[in-house]
């Protein structure tokens, strides 16, 4: 169990603990020498109910602000009042900002009782025990106690254990998080820094993030309260010394955060509860100045509420705390602020969303959210936020954000039965109810689709996430159609997608003059096909039908027209699209010019000619497959599935050889969402013309 000393200056505070354990705290020479503590002081009884931790804290007014940087990690106040002074004014600010850091367990210490008669140990104690009423630590027993003479020393020391005894051990299954109060070298060892471990645990050899910085360490060795031990868990003081490149005693401050490398997540705007003190004097207004109290940092800030105009002395609300530096946090720790120049608290509350928003903070969709992660049990916000829009959340945001252990994801999405869809890193959750209107949203959408377009094979992908609600990111969405697609309720071909028993058929007469025009198309003469006139000629149809019939071969997806009259198959233009890739490879830059992009195309025996490799390239700019700056061209990676599937595989692109189609032909989809340069022609296809494809194989990036 951690105790933390609190009271005002002079009251006893150093010499009681120095009397229960033996050890001095005061350790700078200017604490020695104006008898008085200025920096947090440590020390530790071993009992028959554990080791019992001791943060001494300063009670000077000016030191308000070291004593809250050992406050935030204690377990068990006690409050330590003087016989003849009685209540004094750091004696209520420390109660507040003791009530205020939500620690409810203490027990008052009546130090130099020698000074005082029984009347007067009477007196002070009603004045505690009114005092104390409303606040945490109502009810707290009242101790007399004189470190000079030993009266009541050891009373104190047994109602410590006794508590010790009563105490809960703190859970170790979140993830590690060590709040660092004291950093310094050891000769021999190196880098030692101490805290109070707010969460989890950590053994030797495990490797750990100096947030907010980010520094990379490594656990060399440990001691828990104030023994050599191979793990530290929550609850208890711990000395660990960090190895690493960058780790020096100077590179790490009070305040900082030592956790697992999974929390690593610094954040400087944060919505939270707030209770203002009622002895404010006036209420709290937008953007009002304070200085934030977290862990043991401290740090400038502003105000924002969220829940009313203005936050009014006594009341309780919601605020945006918008910092002047990133910290390392989580939802559910504790925080106060105080006035700008350190003279008083003005209250305190607790942290519930670290990514808060900078826009919209108070609508009422953003208040209902709010609502649901102001739920300290992590089921409980989980199934209030799936309730409200966005109706979705990234269940390994959310256990990260609360410093939840490793397998709670999956355990949450387990009690809840929630549909989790899977993409890397992230766990996107949808309740069941929401998924079931989501599935059945998406294939009617589909359906819609088809009935509006009999003559095209399939709609875009991305128009189709754009149309639903909730609006799922983008890798996410695509995980959501693998998963329909493998259940057999839709059919994805690259970026299109389809109902199992739609399909685009030719009339008998359209197909057979494309059977007769199709051999046209391919072989030698793919890269070089005949014009619409040249293939009316050929079969005798007139020009007006065999325009027709392309065009409707182009809706269906098995040509494009490249240019105006020249159609070239869609294998082809995957086929055009690989070489581009290869050729990027190969030249320096990745950047390419017309003649070098003609050259690749008749390296393998086929005379295309700078015109119709023009033609190619400005159809290629056309649909953001490649850039253009002046006479060069490099390719744009989020677009290179527009006319094939990018072959996943390890082999080098150059190594595929001319002939070989790089993917193979895709069906449309449905509107024209791109417009050429000339004529301004529409060109068939489904995309947003700011959503992104799927990513690029390796190697095939554009420069930066």
């Amino acid at each position: 169990m951690i105790i933390g000393t609190a009271g005002h200056i002079d009251h006893g505070k150093t010499a009681l603990v120095g009397a229960l354990t033996g050890v001095e705290t005061d350790r700078l020479k200017e604490e020695k020498a104006r008898g008085i503590s200025i920096d947090l002081g440590f020390a530790y009884l071993p009992t028959e109910a554990g080791t019992l931790g001791f943060i001494d804290v300063p009670g000077h007014e000016k030191f308000i602000h070291t004593m809250l940087a050992g406050a935030s990690g204690i377990d068990f106040a006690l409050l330590i009042v003087a016989a003849d002074d009685g209540v004094m004014p750091q004696t209520r600010e420390h109660l507040a900002l003791i009530d205020l850091l939500g620690i409810n367990r203490g027990l008052v210490a009546l130090t130099k009782a020698d000074l005082a008669d029984a009347a007067r140990r009477a007196e002070v104690a009603g004045e505690i025990a009114a005092l104390l009423e409303g606040t945490s630590l109502a009810g707290a027993a009242i101790v007399p106690v004189s470190a000079h003479t030993g009266e009541g020393v050891a009373a104190l020391r047994d109602a410590l254990v006794a508590a010790a005894r009563r105490s809960e051990t703190r859970s170790a299954e979140g993830r590690f998080r060590l709040a660092v109060d004291r950093s310094f070298t050891l000769a021999g060892a190196g880098t030692i820094v101490t805290g109070t471990v707010l969460s989890g645990r950590v053994r030797v050899g495990d490797p750990l993030v100096v947030s907010p910085s980010g520094l990379p360490a490594r656990l060399r060795s440990l001691h828990a309260q104030n023994r050599k031990a191979e793990e530290g868990r929550a609850g208890e003081r711990c000395a660990l010394n960090l190895a690493g490149e960058s780790i020096r005693a100077e590179a790490i401050k009070r305040g900082d955060l030592v956790l697992d490398p999974t929390l690593h997540a610094p954040t400087e705007r944060i919505d939270a509860t707030l209770t203002v003190l009622a002895g404010e004097p006036k209420p709290l207004g937008a953007w009002f100045p304070v200085r934030f109290h977290h862990g043991a940092s401290e740090i400038g800030a502003r105000l924002v509420p969220l829940s009313a105009d203005t936050l009014a002395p006594g009341s309780t609300g919601l605020v945006q705390i918008v910092l002047e530096r990133p910290i390392a946090a989580a939802v559910g720790d504790r925080y106060v602020i105080r006035d700008t120049s350190a003279q008083r608290s003005i209250g305190g509350g607790r942290l519930i969303d670290l990514r808060a928003p900078a826009r919209k903070r108070r609508p009422p969709e953003r208040l209902a959210q709010l609502a649901a992660l102001s739920q300290a049990d992590p089921d409980a916000a989980v199934s209030g936020l799936l309730e409200v829009a966005p109706f979705h959340l990234d269940l390994a945001a959310f256990a990260r954000d609360r410093a939840l252990g490793a397998q709670a994801p999956e355990a949450i999405a387990a009690r809840l039965r929630l549909e989790v869809l899977n993409e890397g890193e992230t766990r996107i959750a949808l309740s069941p109810a929401r998924w079931a209107l989501y599935t059945e949203a998406l294939l009617g959408e589909i359906g819609g689709f088809h009935a509006a377009n009999p003559d095209l094979a399939g709609m875009g992908a991305e128009k189709l996430r754009l149309a639903l609600v909730p609006r799922l990111p983008k890798p996410v969405f695509t995980e959501a159609l693998r998963r329909l697609g493998d259940s057999g309720a839709l059919v994805r071909e690259g970026a299109w997608v389809r109902l199992p028993g739609h399909e685009v058929r030719l009339t008998p007469r359209d197909e057979a003059l494309w059977e007769r025009i199709a051999p046209s198309l391919t072989a030698s003469a793919r890269f070089r096909p005949p014009r619409v006139r040249d293939l009316a000629a050929q079969t005798g149809e007139a020009e007006a039908d065999m325009r027709r019939l392309m065009k409707l071969l182009a809706r269906m997806g098995k040509v494009d027209e490249v240019a105006h009259d020249h159609f070239f198959l869609r294998a082809t233009v995957a086929e055009m699209v690989a070489l581009a890739c290869a050729l990027a490879e190969a030249v320096p830059g990745r950047e390419f010019s017309a003649s070098a992009f003609r050259d690749r195309i008749e390296q393998g025996g086929h005379a295309v000619g700078r015109k119709v490799a023009i033609q190619i390239l400005e159809f290629l700019d056309r649909h953001g497959v490649t850039l253009r700056r002046g006479d060069l061209r490099r390719l744009n990676r989020h677009r290179l599935d527009l006319f094939g599937a990018i072959d996943h595989t390890d082999t080098p692109a150059p190594a595929r050889g001319a002939d070989m189609p790089y993917g193979r032909a895709l069906p449309p989809v449905r509107y024209p969402d791109f417009k050429s340069g000339r004529g301004r022609e529409p060109v068939p296809g489904g995309f947003d013309s700011h959503s992104l494809p799927p990513s690029s194989p390796p190697g095939l990036d554009p420069p930066r």
